[in-house]
C-alpha cells in the first residue's frame, strides 16, 4: 500500500504498544486544501472595540489527486470531511503527545 502525505507535516506512525518501529511518511509536496470563504455577518463591541463576526464557508478541495491503485491519501480533516465519498482518503487518529502536550504521531488512520 502506498501512502501519500498530502499535509505539510511528516506523518508518525507508531506501534500500538510500549514499543516498536515508528514509520515516518513525509509530506509529499503538494498539500490538499479546500478553498476558504470568510463573510462578516455581524459585529460584536468589545470594551469600545467593533469586532466583525465572520462566517466562514468551505468550498472544493484543491491538490487531492484522482484515486489511484493501491493508494491513500492523508489529509486534514476539514479536506476529508469535504470529499466523503472519497475511500482513499483518509486522516490521522489517536494522536500520541509528547510530554509539553505537542503531537509527535498517530496510532491509526481514520476516515470520515
Amino acid at each position: 500500500m502506498n501512502i501519500v502525505n498530502l499535509t505539510p507535516h511528516a506523518l508518525n506512525l507508531m506501534p500500538a504498544g510500549p514499543t516498536g518501529p515508528v514509520v515516518t511518511i513525509p509530506p509529499s509536496g503538494l498539500v490538499a486544501r479546500c478553498a476558504v470563504d470568510r463573510v462578516q455577518v455581524d459585529t460584536v463591541t468589545v470594551d469600545g472595540i467593533s469586532v466583525p463576526v465572520n462566517q466562514t464557508r468551505f468550498g472544493a478541495v484543491d491538490g487531492l489527486p484522482d484515486p489511484q491503485p493501491d493508494t491513500i491519501f492523508v489529509v486534514s480533516s476539514l479536506v476529508a470531511q469535504a470529499v466523503p465519498e472519497r475511500e482513499d482518503v483518509f486522516i490521522t487518529d489517536d494522536a500520541v503527545r509528547d510530554e509539553q502536550g505537542r503531537i509527535i504521531g498517530c496510532r491509526a488512520l481514520a476516515q470520515i
